[in-house]
């Protein structure tokens, strides 16, 4: 597995077929969370904290109870009583106790939105009337929603110090990452050039269409099942599973079509409370959320204050790095500062670096991931210095880049030398680019900024079949967020030598396939595409002994061509059997033709980025608008091209409105005041220019077709570009996010 097929003109990798969902999705016969329903089933409504920070005094839920149709009522004293335990089935460490509190609030409220109690009725209506009936009394606490008001020596403490447990000082920092190396101080001071900034941003929301929704029934004889949308369906299972400390066998979960997750449907939410309701009514019962409570109950990515300061020689050497700061946790602990860390300035040759990150608890929802997790805030820092130390430099900011770039057998942040990256060859293609010599017109600004992602691997289950017809099912446990269906059929058809027609990729639920990682981490492509080659192989490699026994000629002498298994060499020489005349007749030569490929995933890269961004800026409004914009990465090697072309494209949009408009928006009461996309401003398509993408191809040696994930790594750059090229427009540097009109025009004018 670990060497790239010897065929390096391939028949379907590369390629644009059509994809096997879409004509389910454009024409509304795809089913997602929010369209599932069961036979009897009945309909939840959750009511949520009106404080930031209270504790729970009293809950009364009689008037609820009594109110006709209502069937189930449910709080946090119905969930089971759990000891600490670190799981790793999301995007990331959480603990089963953090992740049943946030499901319903135990003893305390710790964000406005965070669940207190649960109702189900026979209707949508007399669930939302029965949830508002329920009196809960609260002692109000002081909150805090700031990094540095979280961290004051008088700040309330959000978590308080676990039972048993002596704390020499109490503190709200959830986590803390340090890494380094070299002197950073001496070689400062013995810089030709020195730049050092201060960055702030507050968190924004994955912005994904779908609310989260699920179905759940809990059955008399223990068994249950659950119908939702999520980023991995063995992670629903795992999660839900202990929360409510059952066995996870107990379990069966059916994944749904998913509108848009980006890190952020990787934990649960809902599902442990529906199968609490479903138990207490013995009728299957469905949950959803409104888009408000998206937005105030569920994980946005956190929010930053970030110090840089940068040093290099007069020939533009960087000979120092220090990169400080502090990420929002939300209530619960959260673990992006260690990505943080790790994507700071990995992509640069440094001798000497100082980074380090804390995660601060708040009264916030808990913090998800979105999009590489933890590197677009400290990418947005550090390649806003790069442009400013390059100008203080006097040089060209591309080839102040390039001077530095990290190459293959340069060692990361780890430690670890680099594998086959393609950081070099992404910034020489940007400098061949046209956009980069393109002139400019007035009031217009170019900006540039690159970065990367670490990508992943990890478990993967596949099960191949071959029909009696010669056609293939490729099912596996990896929700198709990002197009896996077609890049595993395109994979399967690859080995197999058949068209892309001949296989048909599903996805299977948890008790019809082996246990998958969620798709997450830009893994999918990479680590189930293994697990699919692997199983074409072997499925290849069966229908070859098949048509050796019906020859009755040795193995050796059947080898597999265009599709069909040959005989090369006695006296069926020639002879030609094809998938389908070997499934048929599998009855005779040793039953049905299937394999499975579970395996762990090693040998991923990370995959690189560069922007070049051109915006125009109004200066009577301070309003900014994209005019152009062009993304090279380093894709290993692109299995559905349109598709890569599409996430690439996808992760910019998402880092402009990062940029330019998305931001979480608090009163001083702890409220949100724009939950909904009314009033949180994502960009839509009159926003944003055509996005031109270069897809650079450098293969990963470790994967088959040389894959290297994609996903992610299009949304780490965006946030510096944008900025650095406000910056030439204006001449005023932006160094707190989102860059509004109202903020720009304070920089031009001298508003505030």
């Amino acid at each position: 597995m670990n060497a790239p097929d010897k065929i390096q003109t391939f028949r379907h990798v590369g390629t644009r077929p059509v994809r096997p969902d879409g004509v389910d999705k454009v024409t509304g016969k795809a089913l997602y969370g929010t369209d599932f329903k069961a036979p009897g089933m009945l309909w939840g409504a959750i009511l949520r904290s009106p404080h930031p920070h209270a504790r729970i005094v009293s809950i009364d839920t009689r008037a609820a109870e009594k109110l006709s149709g209502v069937k189930a009522v449910a709080t946090g004293k119905d969930l089971p009583t759990l000891e600490s335990l670190v799981m790793h089935v999301g995007e990331g460490a959480s603990d089963i106790v953090d992740i049943s509190h946030n499901c319903l609030a135990f003893d305390k409220v710790l964000y406005e939105g965070h669940a207190v109690a649960a109702v189900a009725a026979i209707t949508p209506e007399i669930a939302r009337e029965a949830a508002a009936l329920i009196a809960v009394d609260y002692e109000v606490l002081p909150h805090v929603l700031g990094l540095d008001e979280a961290l004051a020596d008088d700040a309330p403490l959000i978590r308080e110090p676990a039972e048993g447990r002596s704390e020499e000082k109490p503190s709200n920092v959830a986590m803390e990452v340090t890494m380094g190396k070299g002197d950073v101080e001496a070689a400062l001071a013995g810089a030709a050039a020195v730049v050092k900034g201060h960055y702030t941003m507050e968190p924004v929301h994955q912005g994904y269409i779908e609310p989260h929704a699920c179905v759940a029934s809990w059955n008399a004889d223990g068994q249950a099942q659950i119908w939702c949308s999520s980023q991995g369906h063995f992670m629903i299972r795992s999660l839900t599973a202990s929360v409510l400390a059952m066995a996870q066998s107990d379990i069966r979960v059916m994944p749904l079509e998913i509108g848009g997750g980006f890190g952020g449907k990787t934990t649960v939410y809902l599902e442990p409370v529906a199968m609490i309701l479903s138990r207490k009514s013995g009728r299957p019962v469905r949950l959803g959320m409104s888009r408000e409570d998206v937005f105030r109950a569920t994980g946005p990515a956190p929010g930053a204050v970030i110090d840089v300061r940068l040093g290099a020689e007069a020939d533009g050497t960087l000979v120092a790095a220090e990169v400080i700061f502090k990420y929002h946790s939300g209530a619960f602990a959260a673990n992006d500062a260690g990505a943080g860390v790790a994507s700071a300035v990995g992509h640069y040759r440094i001798a000497n670096t100082r980074l380090s990150g804390i995660q601060v608890l708040c009264n916030r929802p808990a913090a998800k991931a979105y999009r590489s997790p933890g590197a677009p805030q400290v990418n947005f820092a550090v390649e806003s210095a790069i442009d400013e130390l390059a100008i203080k430099l006097g040089m060209d900011p591309l080839e102040l880049r390039l001077r530095n770039a990290a190459r293959p057998g340069d060692l990361q942040t780890s430690g670890l030398p680099w594998g086959e990256i393609g950081w070099v060859q992404c910034l020489e293609a940007a400098k061949a680019h046209p956009h980069w010599s393109a002139p400019l017109g007035p009031n217009q600004g170019r900006g540039i900024a690159g970065g990367y992602w670490g990508n992943f691997g990890g478990p993967s289950t596949v099960n191949l079949s071959v029909a009696e017809d010669g056609t293939f099912t490729v099912a596996t446990g990896s929700p198709d967020i990002g197009g896996s269906r077609a890049s595993m059929a395109i994979m399967a058809a690859e080995v197999l030598e058949v068209p892309y027609e001949q296989v048909r990729c599903i996805v299977a639920d948890t008790a019809s396939i082996g246990v998958s990682f969620v798709t997450v981490g830009s893994r999918t492509t990479f680590a189930t595409g293994m697990a699919t080659v692997e199983a074409a192989r072997d499925v290849k490699r069966l229908m070859c002994e098949r048509a050796a026994r019906t020859w009755q000629v040795a193995d050796e002498n059947v080898e597999w061509r265009e599709g069909h298994a040959v005989c090369i060499a006695g006296e069926k020489q020639g002879e030609k059997m094809s998938a389908a005349q070997i499934a048929g007749s599998s009855l005779h030569s040793g039953g049905p033709i299937a394999v499975t490929s579970a395996l762990s995933a090693k040998g991923w890269l990370p995959g690189f980025g560069f922007h070049i961004c051109d915006v125009e800026v109004d200066p009577e409004t301070g309003h900014v608008a994209v005019v152009r914009y062009t993304a090279v990465q380093d894709v290993g090697r692109a299995i559905h091209a349109d598709y890569v072309e599409g996430q690439i494209q996808g992760g910019v949009a998402q880092g402009i409105g990062w940029a330019l408009n998305e931001t979480y928006i608090y009163n001083k009461d702890g409220k949100l005041e724009n939950p909904g996309f009314l009033d949180y401003r994502m960009p839509v398509a009159s926003d944003m220019p055509m996005i031109d993408t270069v897809m650079v191809e450098v293969p990963n040696p470790e994967h088959p077709y040389g894959v290297k994930g994609v996903g992610e790594v299009p949304i780490v750059p965006p946030l510096a570009a944008v900025a650095n090229a406000v910056h030439a427009a204006t001449g005023k540097r932006m160094r707190s996010l989102p860059m509004s009109p109202d903020k720009v025009h304070a920089a031009l004018h001298g508003d505030r």
